[in-house]
């Protein structure tokens, strides 16, 4: 089998990748951020057998393929490099004195701050101490930036997203609930 191929699924041509695994039991599909649709095949499986399986499933593909699609259209997350550059030591700044203050009223400690044009992510914590927050955050409202910047640092006291990980967040951010519903209704 070739490794990419192409079906046609409701009348839409829809491009797939074959990914043969020996470790696979079943056929599996999935479909990344990017709208890219891949089938995972277990050895002993023929075309014919995979493209109607890929024809049972095909609502749903189109159905994920067209959310992904609109999706990366309304993505908060794409912008060009120059834009990046533009914005870096503003965000920065913005970012820095809400950690700061943060770090001040509640006793956290960071080693150091990065600001990245990441793909999907407003922020996260390493292991070692160190931040990092998506650019566009500092262009959000400052709820949102308070509770991405509190929810990253209460991530050096505990690295997962345990009850007593959301206890310590709703200390800086009581309502950091309807802030999340918020932000994911805002892209």
């Amino acid at each position: 089998m070739n490794r990419k191929r192409q079906i046609e699924i409701n009348n839409k041509k829809v491009d797939y990748n074959i990914r043969k695994s020996s470790r696979a039991c079943h056929l599996r599909l999935t479909i990344c951020d990017q709208g890219k649709l891949t089938i995972t095949v277990p050895c002993g499986i023929t075309l014919n057998q995979l493209e109607k399986f890929i024809c049972q499933k095909g609502d749903w593909i189109l159905d994920k393929l067209e959310f992904f699609r609109s999706r990366r259209k309304n993505a908060k997350f794409v912008s060009s490099q120059e834009e990046y550059l533009q914005k870096k030591s503003e965000a920065r700044k913005i970012i820095s004195e809400k950690a700061d203050f943060f770090c001040q009223r509640f006793g956290f400690a960071y080693k150091k701050i990065a600001i990245r044009n990441q793909k999907s992510r407003w922020g996260s914590c390493s292991s070692r101490g160190n931040l990092n927050f998506h650019y566009k955050l500092a262009d959000m409202p400052e709820r949102y930036i308070d509770y991405v910047v509190a929810h990253e640092l209460c991530h050096l006291k505990e690295m997962n997203h345990s009850k007593k990980f959301w206890n310590l967040v709703s200390q800086i951010a009581p309502d950091y609930k309807k802030i999340i519903k918020e932000m994911k209704n805002f892209g």
